[in-house]
């Protein structure tokens, strides 16, 4: 069993993928860190000095200063700010891997297509029977072929 595990972990398409989460996580946290240090701010200053990550609604009807504050005092919010930072990292990561992609088709390696088989039987013009390509004679009837 312990063979198969390392037989399975070995093969290119586990290694693969498992470097591909890796860097996966590592550059979501990138793009998150982007998002939230670098594109939000300025974003929000053109907004009119908005910090999204203190756009909340608290649902106990009081009003609180910052996010911090709410859950601090133990209030359910719903934290739409933080939902809206996140829409934007997921649409950056999303157009930077169509990028990717769409950089990465055309040095795929297209497949060539099969070249056309050489028959290897014809039909007899007379009797319609199928017979080897280089036969002279059909040998059901028997007629010469040219």
């Amino acid at each position: 069993m312990l063979k198969e595990f390392k037989e399975f972990v070995m093969r290119g398409n586990v290694l693969d993928l498992a470097v591909a989460v890796i860097i996966g996580g590592a550059f979501g946290k990138i793009i998150t860190s982007f998002v939230n240090d670098v594109l939000m701010p300025p974003i929000g200053l053109l907004l009119g000095g908005v910090d999204f990550t203190n756009l909340f609604l608290a649902l106990d009807g009081k009003t609180y200063d910052s996010l911090e504050a709410a859950t601090a005092a133990g209030a359910a919010t719903i934290n739409y700010g933080v939902f809206i930072n996140t829409v934007v990292d997921f649409l950056i990561v999303a157009f930077v891997i169509f990028l990717i992609i769409k950089a990465a088709n055309p040095t795929k390696k297209k497949e060539e297509p099969a070249p056309p088989v050489e028959p290897t039987t014809k039909d007899c013009p007379y009797c319609f029977t199928t017979i080897a390509i280089q036969a002279t004679r059909c040998p059901n009837c028997t007629s010469e072929l040219k």
